[in-house]
């Protein structure tokens, strides 16, 4: 079983290629960064694990920009969004971030994909928070006729363009791997629909992940759970079960609050990322 990371990449944080490179050298499989292009001050919607809102949501880098960084110091880790906000992103700009990503990763990069919770940023990108689900089952179709032929071309209710060319190509065939992120069983039944791996996200206990299995069983579909505790007991409940790849929350669940996402100094982001490397080495073998 792979394990990987998540993090918020601020410009309070470890930048993103240390960090990146840092996890490689321990054997980290993955590095998953949060996307969050800005949060109005209004806060109309509540923050859904309670609580205030963690300043890191809104002094998130630019998650493609960061990615590029980490991709240029690293050779092996995987490279995600975790979660990139889909509806509230131009669709043919998101075709060739990811693919020139891809292509610059040399075939590392892995497509975490979200709807968004918080409806005043969506607002703000014009995007209607009540059929955010319909348009994303429309973007994640146009993106892959844009990676996957010469001449591609959409005519949905949500997203239309005419017949155009857009290179680079994703390195990976027949385009780089697709995650779901949410907990919904819409979200389940999305993933079912585009061939994509669902990605629940935690915390949960080894006590909810049966459920969290047979959801995924009965859809038909593989599943990596995310945002998990550093607990041995859940890992290997995942390793049993037979789930090959699972990300642990960097900060959050280390001992320290959510409010301190992203904000660790190096040298305790070093000494986190060490605490991890014996349950690397331990569920590769």
């Amino acid at each position: 079983m792979r394990i990987g990371i998540e993090a918020f990449i601020t410009d309070e944080s470890m930048r993103p290629d240390t960090l990146a490179k840092a996890a490689e050298e321990r054997g980290i499989a993955s590095l998953f960064v949060a996307e969050h292009s800005h949060v109005p001050v209004s806060r109309e919607t509540p923050y859904p694990l309670g609580a205030e809102l963690p300043r890191v949501y809104y002094r998130t880098l630019d998650t493609f920009v960061s990615l590029a960084a980490a991709a240029a110091v690293t050779s092996k880790i995987l490279l995600g969004t975790g979660v990139a906000l889909l509806p509230q992103r131009d669709v043919i700009h998101t075709a060739k971030e990811v693919a020139s990503l891809d292509l610059l990763s040399g075939g590392r990069f892995l497509f975490g994909v979200g709807i968004g919770w918080n409806r005043e940023e969506m607002r703000n990108h014009g995007t209607d928070p009540s059929t955010r689900g319909k348009l994303v089952d429309e973007q994640l179709t146009a993106l892959k006729a844009l990676w996957t032929q010469d001449e591609a071309e959409f005519d949905g209710k949500y997203v239309r363009f005419e017949r155009s060319f857009l290179w680079p190509k994703p390195v990976q065939r027949p385009h780089p791997p697709i995650y779901l992120g949410g907990n919904s069983p819409a979200m389940v039944a999305r993933a079912a629909r585009h061939g994509a791996t669902w990605m629940p996200i935690g915390p949960f206990t080894p006590e909810e992940l049966p459920t969290s299995l047979a959801r995924a069983e009965s859809a038909g579909v593989p599943m990596v759970p995310s945002n998990l505790p550093l607990d041995p007991a859940l890992l290997d409940a995942c390793a049993e079960a037979g789930i090959e790849h699972v990300t642990l929350m960097f900060g959050g669940h280390l001992d320290a609050p959510p409010s301190e996402f992203g904000a660790y100094p190096k040298d305790e982001v070093l000494r986190r990322l060490d605490e991890l490397a014996p349950f690397v080495e331990r569920y590769a073998s």
